[in-house]
């Protein structure tokens, strides 16, 4: 009964880093449904989009904020129990020349270590979060989530996604870059209008393309522009606010009433509209015209409102790597294994042989765990991601391809990895021949913590030997054995050959010249043996 009762009290909490507002929502997991229920929220308007117009670089005011905001946030967590904080960071870290440095500082000051998401990762997280609390009955639906400093546009039907597509329009970026006067006036308005469509025919026709014929989408809307729009519309509708806001509707007809309306009375006067906060005034005329303009491509009359997002999916999202969500989001489970292969094939990777090296790397891995190495499930499928995408280098150039490998992988859009684990897979396979890791590569600077240079000095060494092992990339070796000598500090290598009359000689001299970097990394002697091959029976 005791340990039932301790496994539903899984308390977790979900920070979401935006240009405009930090967000926190904590939830308590019931891991037997699954599900989870909201137990607190926590909202600040830190505006962080606001950056040196000059530098583009976050203000040292609006990483205080942040900071503080922060510190809140984890008090919060704190005082009801939360196990965990999942913190993600969007566009604007993303896009400031100081961003990592912000991030850092974040991790020193509050120990708190924040996962850096690419635009199509933050689609796909909200899209989890969406579905986590809207039935698509796998029916298309086309959700749109305007932030601060960007717009993702998301077509699913329950399963994975079709398409994800983050484009860099934001309420409070377009507020800064194009409204200067108050209230806004007609060339002004005009000018932005018409950037934002052009900002979103491409993602929109993206959208369109994956639709099949006869099929007609439901439009979905998150975050907090959104939301915004909807609560002011209710309380002018019903003279009340709404209670929820989840699938709550606005038609495109009344939304073009509202921005008419908003656009033509100033900031101060916007403020006094209920439902409209100061700080959220400032930038509505923009939010509105995104949404507005993108109903119109997309050719939608009405939207439905989701209270969840990015945070909700940050949820779902640690759910599903825990192993708490196995049926209804089954899809989504394996988006990683997916992606990595999707950009293997892309970059026409030897499959054969990648599998091969990263089923080595494994093994080698999980033989020598608990006494040469203590990493475990995560940094293990970092390893086969760094297998698999090893010499996906070579789709540029067979010289130096570790070093291109580095490149297409870090820009791959690898879906469901932080920035931090692409950062680290894009490493791994940097390393798997040539130089060893050294503090003066800029590719090794770019690791974020001392953890994770740890995870690449270690694991690109057993990449190296798993390489050595298909020299000839042509299945030599079936097996690979190892034994462990802690007295004398001895590492055997057992291998097992495919064909009784292959003497491996090749692969044994391969594993010989790149033994050195392992040996020195685990401070053991490597000894390869060739045994006899296993006779299978015909």
């Amino acid at each position: 009964m005791s340990s039932v009762a301790v496994e539903q009290d899984r308390i977790l909490a979900a920070i979401d880093i935006g240009t405009n507002s930090i967000h926190m929502v904590v939830v308590q997991i019931d891991p037997v449904l699954p599900a989870y229920t909201i137990i607190a929220r926590e909202k600040d308007t830190v505006r962080l989009g606001e950056r040196d117009p000059k530098t583009g670089s976050l203000t040292p005011e609006a990483m205080d904020r942040a900071i503080a905001a922060l510190q809140r946030c984890q008090e919060l967590a704190k005082s009801l129990n939360a196990e965990q904080i999942v913190a993600v960071a969007t566009s604007a870290v993303r896009e400031a020349p100081n961003g990592r440095a912000f991030l850092q500082r974040v991790d020193s000051e509050l120990g708190l270590f924040v996962n850096l998401i690419s635009g199509q990762e933050e689609a796909r997280r909200i899209y989890l979060g969406v579905l986590s609390g809207m039935e698509f009955n796998n029916q298309p639906h086309i959700i749109i989530d305007i932030g601060g400093g960007s717009t993702e546009l998301i077509l699913g039907d329950s399963h994975a996604a079709r398409s994800l597509n983050s484009t860099k329009i934001g309420a409070v970026r377009l507020t800064n870059e194009f409204i200067t006067t108050d209230p806004i006036d007609e060339n002004e308005f005009q000018y932005l209008q018409a950037y934002i469509r052009g900002m979103l025919e491409r993602p929109v026709e993206n959208i369109l393309a994956h639709l099949e014929p006869k099929e007609e989408p439901c439009l979905v809307g998150s975050s907090g522009t959104i939301e915004t729009l909807i609560s002011v519309y209710a309380r002018e509708k019903l003279g009340v606010a709404p209670n929820l806001l989840n699938g709550y509707q606005l038609s495109r007809k009344d939304l073009k009433a509202m921005v008419k309306r908003l656009a033509s009375i100033s900031c101060a006067e916007r403020a006094t509209i209920p439902g409209l906060s100061e700080r959220r005034a400032e930038i509505i005329v923009a939010g509105a015209v995104i949404l507005l303009e993108a109903m119109t491509l997309l050719g939608m009359e009405s939207l439905t409102v989701s209270e969840r997002a990015l945070r909700e999916g940050v949820i779902v999202d640690w759910m599903l790597a825990q192993g708490l969500i196995e049926d209804r989001l089954r899809f989504q489970g394996e988006v990683r294994k997916r992606s990595v292969l999707k950009v293997a094939q892309k970059y026409q990777v030897d499959v054969d042989s990648s599998d091969r090296i990263a089923n080595f790397a494994l093994s080698l891995f999980n033989q020598t765990k608990g006494y040469l190495h203590n990493w475990g499930a995560e940094e293990r499928e970092l390893l086969w991601a760094a297998a698999i995408l090893h010499n996906c280098g070579i789709y540029v150039n067979h010289s130096a391809h570790h070093k291109h490998s580095y490149y297409l992988i870090c820009n791959g859009e690898l879906l469901g990895f932080t920035e931090a684990e692409i950062e680290t897979i894009a490493n791994l396979a940097r390393y798997h021949r040539k130089s060893t890791p050294k503090k003066k590569h800029e590719n090794y600077k770019n690791l974020p913590s001392k953890k994770h240079r740890q995870i690449v000095n270690q694991l690109s060494a057993i990449l190296r030997l798993a390489v050595a092992l298909d020299r000839r990339q042509i299945g030599a070796i079936s097996q690979v054995r190892c034994h462990y000598y802690p007295e004398v500090k001895e590492l055997y290598l057992h291998l097992i050959p495919t064909h009784p009359n292959d003497d491996c000689a090749l692969e044994l001299w391969s594993l010989d010249y790149k033994k050195g970097v392992f040996e020195e990394e685990y401070d053991v002697k490597l000894v390869a043996k060739l045994e006899p091959a296993v006779a299978t029976v015909s």
